[in-house]
């Protein structure tokens, strides 16, 4: 198979690319990416002279050049992580966020249509759905309504919506898949879970928004990769499915205090910041329907996700300390 992956120097795609070449090492795999300040080529030194894979740096808002990769490289199908992900860069500046999240997504689509209708994966967030009650045992699932509630959830929002509609207008066959929280190897220390475990090490201060009685469900990468796996080699044609993980979520505060304690380190460095606007309180994923129709379930859980994750910063500081110094 030849896979069209965007944004696979980021966190989850460098992931993804590293789970499936390791797994499916006769694939090619084309990497376009455009290597914002969240691509990191260091992720992929592994893979960098595997005889099946190509980096390409460029940009998915270009039509011309996707256009010209897709028919060079006859790719079999698209997966998309290529994003904007960082809500709080959404709130200072949304015109990123719009060019690539939406923009971008709507060009992929195109080419893919203009190209034979080349199957097409969308990666996407639990974020879109917005924030549920703290006090509640629902939780999102794939007949959710959407309501972003950021630039950035409305942009994603968006490009669901395109996707849908390309396979709904024409027929182009598609799948997409809503995450929770990812965290794991090489993902970019601006993000909670790793700023925490780079600060502690360093031994800065931790900061936490608000009073952190902020909830999520924290789903380790290579359980997302896994998923994905079975998404694409056996989803149904025009279908969501909600990837989630297998703990209870938990408080910002209460994940923070785990570090601490998994580190080592007392509770004085935690500091409380001033709070992000429109702050979700809690998101919750139920992930049901990808376990009874493809048999997927998460298995690693967030103590030995964190222990591992934990691990692999200690060992690899010259990879997050060159991009903090940055």
């Amino acid at each position: 198979m030849n896979l069209f992956v965007t944004g696979g120097a980021g966190f989850i795609g460098s992931n993804f690319i590293l789970y499936w070449l390791k797994r499916y090492p006769q694939d090619k795999i084309i990497n376009l990416d455009k290597l914002t300040y969240a691509g990191n080529l260091d992720n992929l030194k592994s893979v960098e002279n595997h005889p099946g894979y190509r980096f390409i740096r460029g940009d998915v808002c270009d039509f011309e050049l996707v256009d010209y990769l897709l028919k060079k490289y006859q790719v079999d199908a698209i997966v998309h992580f290529a994003a904007e992900t960082h809500v709080d860069r959404s709130i200072v500046n949304a015109a990123p966020f719009i060019k690539t999240n939406i923009e971008g997504t709507y060009v992929l689509l195109e080419a893919a249509l203009r190209n034979g209708k080349i199957r097409f994966h969308h990666i996407s967030t639990d974020e879109v759905f917005g924030t549920l009650p703290v006090k509640s045992k629902k939780k999102f699932n794939e007949k959710t309504p959407y309501q972003p509630r950021s630039p950035y959830s409305a942009s994603k929002a968006a490009s669901d919506h395109l996707v849908r509609s390309y396979h709904i207008t024409y027929g182009l066959p598609v799948t997409i898949s809503n995450c929770s929280n990812n965290y794991g190897p090489y993902q970019h220390p601006e993000k909670l879970i790793p700023l925490a475990i780079t600060n502690i090490i360093e031994n800065k201060k931790v900061p936490i928004y608000g009073d952190g009685l902020y909830y999520r469900d924290w789903l380790y990468v290579e359980d997302h990769c896994r998923a994905l796996d079975l998404i694409i080699h056996k989803g149904k044609n025009g279908q969501t499915y909600f990837i989630g993980s297998l703990i209870k979520e938990i408080s910002n505060l209460d994940l923070v205090k785990k570090i601490l304690r998994i580190m080592k380190k007392d509770q004085d460095l935690i500091e409380f910041v001033a709070d992000r606007p429109g702050h979700d309180r809690r998101y919750a994923i139920d992930w049901q329907k990808i376990h009874k129709e493809l048999g997927w379930s998460p298995i690693i859980d967030l103590d030995q996700g964190l222990k591992l994750t934990f691990n692999w910063y200690r060992k690899n500081q010259t990879w997050w300390k060159k991009i903090k110094g940055r």
